[in-house]
């Protein structure tokens, strides 16, 4: 369901990624006989068109259920988690002209990177809160 780097691919406006993220989504949050049900009826390839019609974009997104919200609200919290610095210390880094031209090029664009992630992972914190 996720792809082959079992992530998802999150821009400033939508989720990128937005069938494989809305499949996981149903499918984390279906009870087993819910999950017995849909896979017995092929589910996979038909799902309905109210589906079909949706975006992820940040408004769908904060309409989420409940339970779908949770778990990418916790999900997010974990992936925050995995990196060595939060977005304040980056974004210190950053605003610090002396420490910052310190860096090596490389070490440069990989801290706008991690801050770019970082700031794109907490406005989805705020959206499904």
């Amino acid at each position: 369901m996720v792809g082959e780097e079992g992530a998802f691919v999150l821009g400033w406006d939508e989720v990128l990624t937005e069938e494989e993220l809305s499949v996981t989504l149903k499918v984390l949050c279906m009870s087993e006989d819910e999950f017995k049900e849909y896979k017995e009826q092929d589910g996979w390839e038909d799902d309905s068109e109210e589906e079909e019609n949706s975006t992820l974009s940040n408004e769908a997104l904060s309409r989420l259920k409940t339970p779908c919200k949770k778990l990418l609200y916790d999900s997010v919290l974990l992936t925050l988690e995995s990196y060595g610095a939060d977005l304040k210390a980056e974004q210190d880094l950053l605003n610090n002209k002396e420490a910052y031209e310190k860096l090596s090029r490389r070490e440069q664009q990989a801290l706008h990177v991690r801050y770019g992630q970082k700031r794109i992972l907490h406005q989805l914190l705020e959206l499904v809160q």
